[in-house]
């Protein structure tokens, strides 16, 4: 009986063992499976991140066009130069840093009458990757438009 019992408590022990842990097959297969999800989903990740970072561009042209358009009312001109609206650079640098804007004379010829600011991506920054929305612009029209493979989309 005592023998009977060893062995079982052997074969128990030795079951044990055994379900203990993952075996190596089984870890391979996640590791695959992580990296297949991986592959699809940081692409798709990236993608959201440039996009979202694209609002940085319009608040930026919005924030330059309100500015111009106090400047028109103070001194009757629109202004090239972003100093003068009050920012600290020309081309001025949108809150995140990841666009420039600066303004242009405008599809009239004149700046006294009309402007067109343009949000360039910053060099070395990861806005600059971003082919789909490369540049925007807005007019003091109000023309908005794009450049990139999206085009105008990207409004």
């Amino acid at each position: 009986m005592r023998s009977d019992r060893r062995a079982e408590g052997g074969r128990e022990a030795l079951r044990m063992k055994r379900e203990r842990g993952f075996t190596l097959g089984e870890l391979m297969i996640v590791v695959v499976i992580v990296g297949i999800l991986a592959t699809i989903a940081y692409p798709t990740y990236q993608d959201q991140i440039r996009k979202s970072r694209r609002i940085d561009a319009k608040n930026a042209l919005m924030n330059v066009a309100n500015r111009q358009e106090q400047f028109i009312l103070d001194r009757s001109t629109y202004t090239l130069d972003m100093t003068d609206l009050g920012f600290g650079t020309d081309p001025t640098v949108s809150t995140e840093g990841y666009y420039t804007v600066d303004a242009a004379v405008g599809a009239c010829g004149v700046i006294t009458r009309c402007f067109t600011l343009t949000a360039t991506p910053v060099a070395g920054k990861s806005q600059a990757g971003d082919s789909k929305c490369t540049t925007f612009s807005l007019a003091s029209s109000g023309a908005r438009t794009a450049t990139g493979t999206m085009g105008n989309e990207c409004w």
